[in-house]
């Protein structure tokens, strides 16, 4: 007993020494115009002890001492350290200093390459986390970007993931894109397919876009600039949440993610996992798709080391509109005007939608990062990681125009009548398919076959070219186009500090493998499809099917059709840094690198009699580039850069035709930039504004192009093609009260192609047929918009709603004219597109429902439904007879802009 009483008194005491120990400290979290910020990181120095601040900003902390220091923190804002004491346990309002600088980002390593305002000497945007998860809601990724200078993203089709974007006019396989730092570009093509990366919506926690040369220390950088997108990773802090949205035409999404926070022991875990669907804006494009990623992050107590694991990937389908639509369609299928939701792919099929066009595609990426502090000096920073893509496009096989009913592409709505008249086309009055009609035709016009091929006599087999024995060469299947690849790769880079001098080192290793071929996706009634297309074999009969699914077989084992070949591609590159900043008044940074890409082709059907695999192409390139940025004071900066590019081409211009034959004509790009910049930033109003001249020159393009006195077409191999890219971009930001944000940007740009260029012309066979020549000089580029702005307003209406909307002005948008429209002298240039604008508006409302920090988002874009031409792939100017919308000839193919589109999401924090 008297044991008992001395363990008692003894707990007693020890509890109360924690207690006294312990202290709870309060205060709100505002930005620089004194605005809440929800959710910003409170951590007691030294310890694992943290939380989060709620919706107004506010936030309550048991700490372990009775005085210390908390460390307050915001992804976008310069941390800041508060101390506390037992006797000041109200710290009132703790206000963050805007840094636009994605550092408080656990993944955050020295590969990846943020760039500081004030610092850093180029034009750079930032968009935060908030913005991302506030106003992308069911819009396509790249169109967040929209408001940034020198910008221009659209939906193209309109399938979901189709869209594309452009920076300064470069499209996207000469812009980089980066993700966690590591590069998504495709190694062989250089594009971007956004559909691959649906899920970045939700895991996505900021973007930095940098312009022109940027920050990035790749083995070759971009042309246009680089995208830098960050993803959640093991948090600091516990907590989950749970999402919906609801959107225009069927649009759904679910999810959840949740955070452990980091332990006693430094283990951090984090998991989302997200479910969208809908049936598109478009006719027949619906699609799904499953969003997955998981972080595990480790800093060992006392260690110097830092690791972290992430993984992440969206597996989806959707179904798409390829085949271009004249304005006259457009017109033909509106009853009062546009009607921008045509498609001429889609029908049903046994009561469901079915499309000749669907795309697949699942592209997990795993990334290991680990930063190691080897002195107070200097740091090494290792980043391996692996990607693994798997699906492909479907698509029509089958010489279906013998057959009148089965030929239903091309298709304009004004033969409506006269196909159906006719028996021609297996269209139902609406002008979609009728892809029951078309299953009974290719049975009903397909007899038994009678061949010795395998055990297949007696079955309905049908092909696209042979036809003895009773094959039906005149049929329809849809065959897929599979394009997968594993690749690998590691960055790694050693830095060192010597006060107001920065050194780095690096490395960037890659290994691709790109696999190319077709296979049978859906016979549509049939019971096999001979193929020919293997130059190897007299051909053989395919009846074994690949799902157009994400997380199927992908066919890489199954028999293949048409094509199968595979693209390898090898780099490896060195990159170094020398940076001078006193941290005041100037900073100074020489980037420069080197890299060797090796290009090889294995084709196991097109090289009868030969070895499949290529000769190893090795080709290299490198940059410098270098800049300096000047404080004038605390308020205003100033800033130049410029470098010389030499840059590999791409894949195909190494082996042209879809040969294995290397090119004899192969050189590096040549890219030479240079750019000035303004900057000013004070409490009240920031602005920045520059201006940049690229030529881009020692270009490679492959086209078809008309063979000169003859009907036919060949292709034509241009080289030396040159362009120059200029232009004055501007952004800002007013603070107008507490309550009213304005912000506003402008891009102007004069981009244009500086000479006539001559190219080689080839016939299918590869002979020499003659020359021909583009008429270029002065042509206006085309496919994104030379001119744009935008003015957004924020005002908050209380401190639980707040409203916005925003206007964009587009301007100077001319056609992505194909080549031969240029090949006279006496041509009308480039075909410029009526400019227009839009207008979306949000509401945001903030709110405690079951004890838990809630929200609720509405967006509603192009609110005034205004009807507008995104892009054109056609060149035909108009003339006095001819029939015009706007100005511009209907005979033109064009992706109208989306008219009103909503959505709105719910979450929950917990």
């Amino acid at each position: 007993m008297k044991n008992f009483k001395n363990l008692l008194l003894v707990a007693i005491l020890f509890v109360s020494a924690t207690v006294l120990g312990q202290t709870k400290i309060t205060g709100t979290v505002v930005d620089n115009s004194n605005q809440p910020m929800p959710s910003a990181s409170i951590l007691e120095k030294g310890t694992r002890n943290g939380v989060e601040s709620d919706f107004d900003g506010k936030f309550t902390i048991t700490t372990k001492s009775d005085a210390g220091v908390l460390v307050i923190s915001y992804l976008g804002y310069k941390s800041k350290e508060v101390s506390f004491s037992s006797t000041t346990t109200n710290l009132g309002s703790i206000q963050l200093e805007e840094s636009n600088v994605l550092d408080e980002i656990v993944i955050n390593s020295g590969v990846i390459d943020i760039a500081k305002q004030r610092e850093t000497p180029i034009a750079v945007s930032t968009i935060s986390p908030a913005e991302i998860s506030l106003k992308v809601g069911n819009q396509e990724f790249p169109e967040i970007m929209n408001n940034t200078p020198g910008v221009y993203a659209t939906k193209t089709s309109g399938g979901y993931g189709d869209s594309r974007i452009s920076l300064r006019g470069f499209d996207q396989s000469n812009t980089s894109f980066l993700i966690n730092g590591q590069p998504v570009n495709d190694m062989e093509n250089g594009w971007v397919y956004w559909s691959n990366w649906q899920g970045l919506t939700d895991v996505a926690s900021g973007i930095q876009i940098q312009r022109g040369l940027g920050a990035s220390r790749l083995a070759v950088p971009s042309v246009g600039g680089t995208v830098s997108i960050f993803t959640k990773a093991a948090q600091k802090s516990e907590g989950g949440s749970f999402f919906q949205t609801v959107g225009n035409d069927g649009y759904l999404k679910t999810g959840a993610s949740y955070n452990t926070g980091i332990n006693e022991k430094g283990w951090a875990f984090s998991v989302l996992l997200s479910r969208w669907q809908g049936d598109g804006y478009v006719n027949n494009t619906s699609g799904e798709g499953l969003t997955y990623f998981a972080a595990v992050g480790y800093e060992p107590v006392g260690s110097k080391s830092k690791f972290n694991l992430s993984f992440l990937g969206a597996g989806q389908w959707h179904h798409q509109r390829d085949v271009w639509v004249s304005i006259r369609d457009y017109q033909n299928f509106g009853e009062e005007g546009i009607d921008r939701r045509w498609n001429s792919n889609g029908g049903t099929l046994n009561g469901e939608e079915y499309n000749l066009r669907r795309n697949f595609y699942n592209k997990p990426l795993a990334t290991f990062n680990w930063d190691l502090e080897i002195s107070e000096n200097l740091e090494l920073n290792t980043s391996l990681y692996g990607s693994w893509g798997r699906g492909g496009g479907t698509g029509p096989r089958g010489n279906n125009f013998r057959n009148a009913t089965l030929d239903v592409l091309p298709f304009r709505k004004d033969l409506t009548e006269h196909y159906l008249e006719n028996g021609r086309g297996a269209r139902n009055a609406d002008g979609t398919i009728n892809f029951d009609a078309l299953v009974a035709e290719n049975v009903s016009s397909t007899s038994a076959y009678t061949g010795a091929v395998g055990d297949y006599a007696g079955q309905l087999i049908g092909s696209n070219g042979f036809r003895d024995d009773n094959v039906n060469r005149a049929v329809l299947v849809r065959r897929a186009s599979m394009n997968s690849h594993d690749w690998y790769g590691g960055i790694s880079t050693l830095n060192a500090d010597f006060g107001k001098f920065n050194a780095s080192i690096g490395v960037d290793l890659r290994s691709y493998r790109g696999y190319h071929y077709r296979v049978l996706n859906d016979l549509l009634g049939l019971d096999g499809y001979f193929s020919t297309g293997n130059e190897n074999s007299a051909g053989q009969i395919i009846n074994n099917v690949v799902k157009a699914s994400p997380f199927n077989d992908t066919g890489l084992k199954t028999a293949k059709m048409d094509y199968y070949n595979v693209g390898v591609v090898g780099w490896q590159g060195v990159n170094g840094l020398v940076e001078y900043n006193d941290e005041d008044k100037i900073t100074a940074v020489l980037q420069f690198g080197i890299s060797n890409q090796s290009f090889q082709r294995e084709d196991y059907f097109n090289q009868p009699g030969n070895s499949p695999i290529s000769d190893t192409k090795d080709m290299t390139g490198g940059y410098v580039k270098g800049g300096a940025n000047y404080n004038f004071n605390e308020k205003s900066n100033v800033f130049f850069n410029a470098g010389v590019i030499s840059r590999q081409p791409l894949f195909d211009a190494v082996f042209p035709n879809f040969g294995n034959a290397i090119s004899q004509d192969l050189q590096n790009e040549e890219v030479v930039s240079f750019e000035l910049g303004y900057g000013y930033k004070s409490s009240k109003f920031n602005f920045n504004i520059n201006a940049y001249a690229t030529t881009w020159g020692n270009r490679f393009l492959e086209r078809s192009f008309p063979i000169p006195n003859s009907s036919n077409f060949g292709t034509a191999q241009f080289k030396d093609i040159d362009v120059q890219h200029n232009g004055i971009e501007g952004e800002g930001t007013y603070y107008v009260s507490n309550k009213l944000k304005l912000r506003g940007m402008f891009s102007i740009g004069d981009w244009r192609y500086t000479k006539n260029f001559e190219s080689s012309l080839f016939d299918d066979d590869q002979n020499l047929v003659g020359t021909g020549t583009l008429y270029l000089e002065d042509v206006k580029v085309g496919d994104a918009a030379q001119t744009t702005a935008s003015l957004g307003v924020d005002y908050d209406l209380s401190n639980s709603i707040s409203l916005d909307a925003n206007y964009r002005f587009v301007d100077g948008l001319y056609a992505d004219y194909s080549i031969e429209d240029f090949d006279t002298a006496d041509n009308d240039g480039a075909l410029k597109l009526p400019s227009y604008g839009l207008v979306d508006f949000g509401a945001t409302a903030r709110f405690t429902l079951l004890g838990m920090d809630s929200s609720f988002r509405v967006n509603i874009n192009n609110v005034f439904d205004t009807v507008y031409i995104a892009e054109s792939n056609t060149n035909i100017a108009a003339d006095a007879d001819s029939t015009t919308w706007n100005g511009i000839d209907v005979r033109n193919s064009v992706w109208f802009g989306f008219g009103t589109t909503w959505n709105a999401s719910l979450r929950f924090n917990f």
